[in-house]
């Protein structure tokens, strides 16, 4: 990225992995023109069946299990989590959700109540009755997700708690329990799907199916766009009592979809989520100092632990302005770096991006 006055910045975050081809991609920038001269917005998304909502949704649904075959597209994360609670609720006929402690899904009142944050949260009650918070990892709390509950929604990784990643045996306990009592399992792949975890989705690496998949951040390229996936014998149950179950103005927006099938094409044509976990390497590799207490990492999904806030404000501040570097801290983890760069990102850059870090870290403390 560059500054008014034509500085250069390396962006370690990427939009909060929204990024994840990089800054104005040419084939995204393409499509995005060949769409800008056909039509913008025709008609509420689901009235008039379009063209490129249509292939998206047929290329997304080619990467996943073949029950996952249903999409539903919306504009942010957040408004994805909510018609993916919704629609556990109108399947499941329960009221119960369950969600995870430090877990983050999205500001709006839905996706704030499965939010595992009472600080987030507290000023703005009342929020969602009959929600669960577990603990992550927890074998024993497993037990607490019953035939009253619709659904249970767990970020696959997760991020704003600092990049904390379950046991494979976990999700599958987790999965198997749902399946047990009739529950939903719903992930939320918001901000690790899209090749962040070194696959397109990051439960293919649990060897695990979700009911429901929730995604939004990386798909679009830059551009605003969410969804969510189920099947379809699950999703019809939004066309009954009431019609028009769900829906949205914007939702599926010809531009946006245009944009998201390029960015989906460039990362399989591209391969980048093939040289995600070498990346990742080459970062671990390069980060390494005193200061550091631990780095944790699920491909580029990345926490770089230091002792407090105190000491990793100062260091984010300095690499900003001295070093020309971009990070930040995680919500819910406010003593660790997060680092989160664009898939596209060069082994020169990360080298040099190492090295930043290493010299605003001795600025700051030595």
């Amino acid at each position: 990225m560059y500054t008014p006055e034509g500085r250069a910045v390396l962006d370690l975050i990427a939009g909060i992995g929204v990024s994840n081809v990089g800054h104005r991609h040419p084939q995204v920038l393409a499509a995005i023109r060949e769409q800008l001269d056909k039509y913008l917005h025709l008609m509420v998304y689901g009235e008039l069946v379009q063209a490129v909502p249509a292939r998206l949704a047929q290329a997304i649904c080619q990467t996943l299990p073949p029950q996952l075959d249903s999409v539903f597209f919306t504009n942010s994360g957040t408004e994805a989590i909510e018609g993916a609670l919704k629609l556990a609720k109108r399947h499941t006929g329960r009221r119960e959700l369950v969600s995870f402690l430090d877990a983050y899904h999205g500001s709006t009142h839905g996706a704030l109540s499965i939010t595992g944050s009472e600080s987030f949260k507290n000023s703005y009650r009342p929020l969602l009755p009959d929600v669960r918070h577990l603990r992550r990892g927890e074998y024993a709390d497993l037990a607490h997700i019953t035939e009253r509950t619709a659904a249970v929604v767990i970020e696959t990784v997760a991020g704003e708690a600092g990049v904390r990643v379950v046991k494979v045996a976990y999700l599958q306990a987790l999965r198997a329990r749902c399946t047990e009592v009739g529950a939903l399992l719903i992930l939320d792949e918001i901000q690790c799907g899209y090749g962040r975890t070194g696959t397109l989705w990051a439960f293919e690496q649990y060897a695990i199916e979700p009911d429901i998949l929730v995604c939004a951040k990386g798909m679009g390229g830059g551009m605003p766009i969410g969804a969510f996936i189920a099947p379809q014998a699950i999703m019809d149950g939004f066309k009954t009592n009431p019609i028009l179950g769900h829906c949205t103005t914007f939702g599926g927006h010809p531009v946006s979809c245009a944009a998201a099938l390029a960015t989906l094409q460039v990362i399989q044509n591209e391969r980048l989520a093939q040289g995600v976990m070498a990346k990742a390497g080459r970062f671990r590799a390069g980060l390494r100092h005193p200061a550091i207490r631990e780095i944790r990492s699920f491909g580029l999904l990345m926490a770089v632990e230091f002792e407090s806030f105190a000491v990793l404000k100062p260091i984010i501040d300095y690499a900003l302005e001295h070093e020309s570097i971009l990070t930040d801290w995680f919500l819910f983890c406010d003593n660790s770096l997060r680092i989160a760069p664009p898939l596209t990102i060069a082994n020169e850059e990360i080298d040099a991006a190492c090295a930043g870090l290493l010299r605003a870290i001795t600025a700051v403390v030595g």
